[in-house]
């Protein structure tokens, strides 16, 4: 949040006489202790650590308006591959595309974009390896929290049936992709072209009663112009039948999504194909739209996953054991949930609700450089008087405001 990016920068910040007056610290450890203390953490300190973490983000969780209670607790889980160009890093191993390093798994609350959970994996594991369990946390704190409603979602690597009876059965919805096998695209053609109806995506929705110009499009033009092979969307159709995994006992719901596409080649059209895409929930009265839905705003998760990448710097291997690394995503990550919770303790006062919740709701969006921008690297004067720590503010922007509503609530 002080803007380093690797362990090395520790190094200006101990240096740097204003930073540490405005901890408060006569000192702070060097780089090589932060390693050093890295390393000293096995399996179980590290679940131990997520365990406190978490404890504080469910008390956040309580003070909030009992609207939040009452939403779904949207769980979503996906993988992704962290590089590495160190040849002497424990438990790296080659992925399947091709690069040497680690594939953690995150489990985040999809209401605040909160990392619930992270499971450093060596490169060469399978993308949902170890999710079941973690689902299983994630939706035992979520109901320790209040959550009444738990929607868990992923991708079609995380539909792993031989668990969907045991969380039906336990009251928890889910929506996951499946995979586009020979018997499903069957089941798919034998539905009737009456059956299906048209998919409206929410943003044509949205703008459908708005004339706006629209901006020429230089790579359609690009693409026509070299004769390259272009593959056009003409419409969707949606619909559903019912199916039994073969790990399953119980019969569940499949959406399925037509995508009707036209394959051209500069002007010339070549043929038309039609491609399906599958979703298996447990929810038999969610319209399919919402369905589709669900599983489309599951790919926000990617977005956490880069700002956790490449905003607050966590989900890197910059030491060389596998805990070590483990115990460095998760200790790192924290800056994105202290981001998190900065947005949920902003209080909202009645008479200005909706622009109180409206700058909850931006603060609680913001990348994570922009909020370091706006609330963390501001120009200040440290004072020590009278026994009082003062930051005087040399700088303004807008806001400034919300940082004051928030100290004056904490």
């Amino acid at each position: 949040m002080c803007g380093g990016r690797v362990l090395d920068d520790i190094e200006l910040r101990r240096n740097d006489e204003g930073f540490l007056n405005a901890l408060g610290a006569e000192a702070i450890p060097d780089p090589t202790t932060a390693g050093d203390f890295c390393r000293r953490f096995d399996n179980h300190a590290i679940e131990r650590l997520m365990d406190i973490i978490n404890a504080v983000r469910v008390d956040v969780w309580k003070q909030q308006r009992p609207e939040f209670m009452q939403e779904t607790a949207r769980i979503d889980a996906d993988g992704t591959i962290v590089p590495t160009s160190g040849e002497c890093k424990e438990g790296m191993a080659l992925s399947y595309k091709g690069e040497w390093g680690f594939h953690p798994l995150v489990v985040s609350l999809a209401n605040t974009g909160e990392p619930l959970f992270i499971e450093n994996r060596s490169g060469n594991r399978g993308s949902a390896e170890g999710a079941a369990a973690r689902f299983d946390q994630a939706a035992a704190l979520c109901r320790g929290a209040g959550f009444k409603d738990i929607l868990f979602r992923g991708d079609t690597d995380f539909s792993q049936t031989q668990h969907l009876d045991r969380w039906d059965a336990d009251g928890i919805r889910f929506v996951f992709g499946y995979d586009a096998r020979k018997n499903m695209v069957n089941e798919a053609e034998r539905i009737c072209d009456d059956d299906y109806e048209q998919l409206c995506r929410r943003a044509a929705g949205a703008f459908s009663a708005q004339t706006r110009a629209k901006q020429p499009r230089v790579k359609e033009a690009v693409v026509v112009a070299n004769g390259y092979r272009n593959v056009k969307l003409r419409s969707e159709d949606v619909a559903d039948f019912d199916y039994r995994p073969i790990a399953c006992e119980k019969t569940y719901r499949v959406v399925v999504v037509r995508k009707n596409l036209t394959v051209e080649r500069g002007e010339v059209a070549l043929f038309d194909d039609v491609r399906y895409f599958f979703y298996i929930t447990n929810d038999h009265q969610m319209p399919d739209e919402q369905v589709v839905r669900e599983a489309n705003e599951r790919c926000n998760q990617e977005n956490l996953i880069a700002q956790l990448k490449n905003g607050a710097h966590a989900l890197h291997a910059p030491l060389n054991e596998f805990n070590a690394n483990w115990a460095y995503m998760v200790i790192s990550s924290l800056a994105w949930s202290l981001k998190a919770w900065f947005a949920l303790t902003l209080p909202v006062c009645d008479r200005w609700r909706e622009k109180h919740e409206n700058e909850r709701a931006d603060v609680l969006r913001m990348e994570f450089r922009s909020f370091c921008n706006a609330f963390v690297h501001v120009p200040a004067q440290i004072l020590t008087t009278g026994g009082q720590l003062v930051y005087r503010l040399l700088s303004w922007n807008r806001w400034q405001a919300t940082l004051f509503r928030l100290l004056d609530a904490v």
